[in-house]
């Protein structure tokens, strides 16, 4: 179902709602982007990560993607060194692939982190956040042990370019939104 929207004003309005459409939605094939971060150096190269997220809120007004993470993860270590990101979605519905050029900040220490952890840590989700071992630790035997201490934290991407490309068999279209500057690209 391609929308073939003309303008460039219409497209950026619209990949907007389909991003809010897909923090509500568990459905929406959007809803767990990958993000690819900048891992540091290995043989003294820099070399990239990425790994699925879930995409937990929009905020439109503040060109902002949020999702949750262990405040132990990789990805907060590499972000407070690097934060800048990609996020890439495709949707199969919409034929249409973002890949948004985002500035990451973790924080797990604020009121705001405090009052969600409340709400999270009476769902099956908590368990995500209560491991004793970091993610990515190996482990003695098939389950983790849990503890009450959570390393809960927020990521807030800031999206400063989002890269728009329509998948059709009419002809591909291309679109790059910075704050402020729209233009058509080539496919």
């Amino acid at each position: 179902m391609t929308l073939q929207l003309s303008s460039l004003d219409a497209i950026e309005a619209a990949v907007w709602i389909e991003l809010s459409r897909a923090a509500r939605d568990k459905s929406h094939a959007w809803r767990t982007p990958v993000l690819a971060t900048i891992a540091g150096e290995s043989d003294g190269e820099l070399r990239a990560d990425a790994r699925t997220i879930v995409l937990r809120e929009v905020r439109e007004e503040d060109r902002a993607l949020v999702f949750f993470t262990d405040a132990r993860s990789h990805k907060v270590d590499q972000l407070k060194v690097r934060p800048a990101g990609t996020l890439v979605m495709w949707s199969p519905a919409l034929s249409w692939q973002l890949r948004c050029a985002v500035h990451l900040r973790a924080v797990d220490d604020t009121p705001e982190v405090a009052t969600l952890w409340e709400r999270i840590a009476k769902s099956a989700a908590a368990q995500d956040y209560l491991s004793a071992q970091a993610p990515g630790s190996v482990l003695d035997g098939i389950s983790p042990a849990q503890h009450r201490d959570a390393h809960f934290a927020i990521v807030t991407a800031t999206v400063i370019a989002i890269d728009w490309l329509e998948i059709d068999r009419h002809g591909h279209r291309r679109a790059r939104f910075d704050a402020g500057r729209r233009d058509w690209r080539q496919p």
